[in-house]
């Protein structure tokens, strides 16, 4: 099998155009769009910044793998009101933007829980406490997945109401929706909320995978294992060669998209770690490091 890389459209640069050349010299097919679109995100673009940017990407010989909506992110606290009303009701906007740009994906992303328990394992809580929450979801995939692409939710940073891969599990099974979605595993928004990737849980999360993010980052303490550092790819603590190659050899997720790690910067406290040029060290890495992306 292989596997296309893709990146976040502005960490090649906040210049849409500019991005869109840099996407070019980098060998790169596929976008990932989510904000600075002539100066607006997915979710606000309008009718005449979207065939603005269709008519760019189209110029460049690119093409929109997913559209990264932030729509679901917000605290479940809040309550099924504020949800409907600031995230599901906002779906039907993406209509046009959809239509025009037509991408593979629409995202969107696991809410947030604030009062989440500090042991890993947070889905049950989420069921006991905030039990709208999957019918708001189920209403949300159905909605997005009206518009014409297909629909995927990611696991978000910290306080993810999803911590562990059997969190996943458990709520892709209690949406009961297999044919509308599946998951974008981000790997590193995953150790961030407390749970070092493996291999185990990439085998157990196998079978949602649509879409795969991978980003660097280093621990500190070998025993806790707790995410410390941004990095690169090629120096991350995870074992990002083992799980990226089982993920283009079973061909679960065709484009890869690199993002930008998350934790504190190396530089800033006493260490000499170079951060130039991340994005394109690591879309070099993994095309040197693991067989067949292309």
């Amino acid at each position: 099998m292989a596997s296309k890389l893709a990146i976040l459209n502005s960490m090649a640069s906040p210049d849409f155009d500019h991005a869109l050349d840099l996407h070019r010299q980098w060998g790169l097919e596929w976008l990932d769009l989510k904000d600075s679109i002539y100066g607006h995100t997915v979710e606000t673009l309008d009718e005449v910044a979207a065939r603005r940017a269709k008519d760019a990407i189209d110029a460049a010989g690119l093409k929109v793998f997913c559209l990264s909506t932030s729509l679901m992110h917000d605290d479940l606290v809040k309550g099924e009101e504020h949800f409907r009303t600031h995230h599901i009701d906002r779906i039907a906007g993406l209509a046009t933007t959809v239509s025009i740009l037509r991408p593979k994906y629409i995202r969107l992303l696991a809410g947030r829980l604030s009062d989440r328990p500090q042991t890993p394992g947070a889905f049950d809580t989420v069921m006991r406490d905030h039990p709208w929450v999957i019918q708001a979801y189920r209403e949300a995939i159905d909605r997005a997945a009206d518009l014409g692409s297909a629909v995927t939710i990611e696991n978000e940073a910290r306080d993810c109401m999803l911590v562990t891969a059997d969190d996943m599990v458990a709520f892709f099974d209690a949406l009961d929706r297999r044919q509308s979605v599946g998951l974008t595993w981000d790997i590193q928004n995953q150790w961030t909320c407390g749970t070092f990737p493996s291999l185990a849980d990439y085998e157990t999360l196998k079978p949602l995978l649509q879409y795969v993010h991978a980003k660097g980052g280093q621990y500190e303490d070998p025993v806790t294992r707790a995410l410390a550092w941004k990095s690169r790819l090629e120096d991350a603590s995870w074992p990002v060669v083992d799980i990226i190659q089982r993920v283009v050899d079973d061909g679960v997720s065709p484009v890869i998209c690199i993002n930008p790690p998350k934790g504190k910067l190396k530089s800033e406290y006493g260490y000499g770690y170079d951060y130039g040029e991340v994005t394109q060290l690591d879309i070099a890495f993994l095309r040197r490091a693991v067989r067949g992306i292309v």
